[in-house]
């Protein structure tokens, strides 16, 4: 019986190993990430018509769920954010914008280093991944209603909508060690993307967001989508304008390449701030 749990307990191992782990710690250096994926820029003043920057850090307490497979072994992904902590080397995420007026640019990215280690038998085997996304694009403000006062930011609190589009880039690397002899495999692919976000003020403190999108279409996912939605807190950090995020956001991505799959769904929690200069 010791031998069938310690080989259930290496299953479980391998099947995180085959997949981007998507949680770790924030830095305070700069919305996945995408990916169109962290809390975004505070719409700056309508009569400025100066460029405005919006630093992001934060963090997102993914657990995974889904289908995984490299070297053709296809592993069942159920893997909490409790074992992605555990397990976690390096990581960091953030992310920047940039806006003047209507129109905005935004990039984020994550990226996580995870490895861990088993005994099977008399083997020590050694699991790793590391996984890197990147996300890029551009938004547009089509739709603006005041709805009276400011924020204490000094904006006009709005209701608005801002379709956008852009990119996401995903890289991911598994690798296996079995007594100091191992194997690794490194997947790497584009995913087009379409979307919109709201953005709407409670009032002069409170601010509600929420941003979908939909990419993929076969260019490198079969399908890719990724939503999220964030309660926000004005305030002032460091003398700068501020707003305190949190909320939570799910990512589903469907890549299939030879012998590897990864067709998961990310999803957790997710605490930021966004500072704006």
């Amino acid at each position: 019986m010791k031998s069938i749990s310690s080989r259930a307990r290496f299953g479980r191992r391998i099947g995180a190993a085959a997949i981007g782990l998507a949680a770790c710690l924030p830095f305070t250096t700069p919305a996945d990430a995408a990916d169109a994926a962290a809390p975004k820029a505070e719409a700056p003043l309508r009569a400025a018509p100066d460029w405005t920057v919006t630093v992001s850090p934060y963090l997102w307490g993914a657990s995974l769920s889904g289908d995984a497979a490299v070297f053709h072994h296809k592993r069942a992904v159920d893997v909490p954010f409790r074992d992605t902590v555990k397990d976690l080397k390096f990581g960091f995420m953030g992310a920047i914008e940039i806006q003047r007026g209507k129109l905005g640019f935004f990039a984020n990215g994550q990226y996580t280093d995870v490895e861990s280690n088993e005994r099977l038998r008399w083997l020590d085997i050694g699991v790793g991944t590391r996984s890197t996304m990147l996300a890029a694009g551009a938004s547009y403000r089509l739709f603006e209603a005041a709805l009276g006062g400011d924020t204490v930011h000094g904006a006009p609190r709005i209701f608005a909508l801002d379709p956008l589009a852009g990119v996401r880039w995903t890289r991911m690397t598994g690798s296996i060690s079995v007594a100091g002899a191992g194997l690794s495999k490194t997947e790497a692919w584009f995913d087009p993307l379409i979307g919109a976000r709201m953005t709407l003020d409670i009032d002069e403190r409170w601010n509600l967001f929420a941003e979908a999108d939909v990419g993929g279409f076969g260019v490198g996912s079969r399908i890719t989508y990724n939503a999220q939605a964030y309660l926000g807190y004005r305030t002032t950090l460091l003398g700068r304008p501020t707003m305190l995020r949190a909320g939570y956001r799910a990512l589903y991505q469907d890549y299939r390449d030879g012998g590897f799959l990864w067709k998961v769904t990310q999803h957790g929690p997710v605490l930021g701030a966004s500072m704006q200069f």
